[in-house]
């Protein structure tokens, strides 16, 4: 039956084919890494359906090399897969994310660099690069606890063919016609040398052999690399491990492996991507660890163990502690789980607490690609929330990179009793937001709080030292106690000035009037100085990234109208104080100008789009003249 790839997987096959690798030796460490996943599903089913074991043999892995025929075989008595599964598995790439893991390769291949193997491993599709070395490609596999067996096969071009075949043992074959120019791969030592170097840490044993009726050897440790003393592993072979559980391409950025022995036991070897992956963000938010007993897998659904602000790390959590038929809903309610899962949210805290400490530039690196889903601790962690938000860092008004909040802290006004901010969409509109100009003249520090979780975690930790978080767009802030000693040496002038101040409560009422509804209220500010108006929520109102995260869930909803605060310095206000009441429609207009020009330094539309235009139009014409 003779079938076409979907459009995505024939463009996968194209980039990985013809463009993406410079070293094709990675299609079999793929191969074996698809062979060691097998196994260890039909082991773990087998424990609760006896019928689903191996049958006489133990589970392996089987390579052999056909110089004769130019064929290279793996094979695996792993699970195996029906024709539903092959269809799925071999034909089709149907994942969140896919066009962006598509956009990647292209990009990639048009710079001539090699892709991250994350990129493979992530979305499924590592059996792909057995054509970049192979004519032709066969894979016959036979489900366990299922009768019928199917061929599928393809030269790698536009599709491909199932078959069903009268009989085949339980597992896959996976058979490949080499290229002319891919012979290398038909040699003993070669492959015996890649499959040491990609995959000795493989816990199955890994069967080598020249040809049909040639004796077999095995070429791996076949011993978990979890399992082993640290002292006895070597770096490239954490690294290769690390590759193999689809963590990355390259070294890890943290490496955790330890032992922890009493109440409960276990061992863990955990992994932080130097990369973050395309799906750090999904809504599925999915764990990137595997759970085993005993070296038995179990799962690799494990949420229980590091809660989903963790998804960034990967790696083997093996413990005795643990019953081999448990089931899903057992894990969920396990008590060693829970005292395992608190165990390592600590160890992860603490590690990345040292890293801080003792290398400021590497832990950049870190929090540049996961600082954002690390912050969502601080709202879904209540026993961990204070500890996550230290080592939290954010943009600042006196900094071109982040900062701790003990560095903000640090260089606080001796008057200062709160840590100020600006919640905003983008770290642009914060750095030019209005609300900025009075604090910055008296050079006091704002943070900026840019992305959207940090809306939400306010609300779980309000304050940091016994130092509340205040918003500058909301309420009024007192700046008179930050004024500094050479202004205070001038207050006789300033007081000459208040005298001389003139009164704006007309132009409130004539502002109020005009906006109605539009403002819950109109007043002078105390923190601008270059900009003509702002908008401030009121005490205890949403700021503006709050309504518009609600507006995001919510088409309509409104939010409260907000106050309109005007620069009694500025000479737009100062020149529409002094206009006659005749001139009633330019006050409107102005009016609205100043309320639309607040809304629109906020990242909004002004209210009535059309009006707008018109009145910008009409005061440009006037200026012209």
């Amino acid at each position: 039956m003779k079938k076409s790839f979907e459009a995505d997987t024939g463009r996968v096959l194209n980039i990985v084919i013809n463009s993406l690798y410079s070293e094709k030796e990675i299609f079999l460490r793929e191969l074996i890494s698809n062979s060691s996943d097998a196994l260890d599903k039909r082991r773990f089913l087998s424990l609760t359906d006896s019928s689903l074991g191996a049958e006489n043999s133990e589970y392996k892995i089987s390579i052999m090399i056909d110089k004769k025929n130019k064929s290279l075989t793996i094979s695996d008595n792993g699970i195996g897969m029906d024709e539903e599964d092959l269809i799925k598995s071999l034909g089709t790439i149907a994942r969140s994310g896919t066009s962006e893991f598509l956009a990647e390769l292209e990009k990639k291949a048009s710079e001539k660099k090699d892709a991250d193997v994350n990129l493979i491993g992530q979305f499924g599709v590592g059996f792909y690069s057995s054509f970049m070395v192979a004519d032709n490609v066969v894979v016959i596999s036979r489900k366990a606890g299922s009768h019928d067996c199917f061929k599928w096969s393809s030269d790698g071009t536009t599709g491909y063919e199932i078959e069903k075949l009268d009989n085949a043992e339980v597992g896959t074959t996976i058979t490949l016609t080499v290229k002319a120019a891919a012979k290398e791969f038909l040699d003993e030592t070669r492959l015996s040398f890649i499959t040491k170097k990609y995959s000795d840490h493989i816990s199955y044993p890994i069967d080598f052999s020249a040809g049909v009726g040639k004796e077999k050897k095995t070429i791996n440790s076949a011993s978990a690399l979890w399992t082993r003393d640290k002292k006895d592993i070597t770096s490239d072979q954490y690294n290769e491990f690390f590759r193999h559980i689809g963590a990355g391409y390259g070294e890890p950025f943290l490496t955790i492996h330890s032992k922890a022995e009493g109440t409960v036991s276990y061992t863990n070897l955990l992994f932080i991507p130097d990369k973050r992956p395309f799906d750090l963000f999904t809504a599925e938010r999915n764990s990137k660890l595997k759970l085993y007993a005993n070296r038995v897998f179990i799962t690799d659904n494990c949420e229980d163990i590091l809660p989903k602000w963790l998804r960034f790390v990967y790696g083997i959590i093996d413990t005795p502690d643990l019953d081999l038929n448990v089931s899903r809903e057992m894990l969920q309610h396990n008590p060693a789980l829970k005292r395992i899962s608190k165990s390592l949210i600590k160890k992860v805290i603490n590690e990345l607490k040292k890293i801080k400490e003792k290398d400021g530039q590497k832990y950049d690196l870190f929090w540049k690609e996961f600082g954002q889903a690390f912050k969502e601790g601080i709202y879904e962690d209540a026993d961990n929330k204070k500890n996550i938000l230290a080592l939290s860092k954010f943009y600042s008004s006196k900094s071109d990179d982040t900062i701790f909040l003990s560095d903000y802290l640090e260089r606080m006004h001796k008057n200062q009793e709160a840590i100020f901010y600006i919640s905003s969409d983008t770290l642009d509109r914060a750095k030019t937001s209005p609300h900025l100009e009075g604090l910055k003249a008296k050079g006091i520090e704002v943070l900026f709080f840019v992305d959207p979780i940090d809306t939400f975690w306010l609300q779980m930790l309000p304050e940091f030292e016994e130092k509340k978080f205040t918003s500058i767009t909301k309420g009024t802030i007192d700046l008179s106690k930050f004024d500094n000693e050479v202004k205070n040496k001038k207050k006789s002038d300033d007081n000459e000035k208040k005298a001389e101040k003139p009164d704006f409560s007309k132009l409130i009422e004539r502002i109020k009037a005009e906006l109605g509804e539009n403002v819950s209220d109109v007043r002078l500010s105390n923190k601008l100085v270059d900009s003509p108006s702002c908008l401030v929520a009121d005490e205890v109102g949403m700021d503006v990234q709050m309504e518009r995260i609600m507006k995001m869930h919510d088409k309509d909803f409104a939010g409260a109208p907000r106050i309109l605060e005007l620069n009694e310095n500025h000479e737009v206000i100062l020149q529409l104080n002094k206009m006659p009441d005749k001139k009633k429609e330019l006050i409107k207009d102005a009016s609205f100008l100043l309320f639309d020009q607040a809304k629109i330094m906020e990242g909004q539309m002004p209210v009535d789009l059309g009006g707008f235009t018109r009145r910008l139009t009409q005061f440009m014409s006037g200026a012209l003249k």
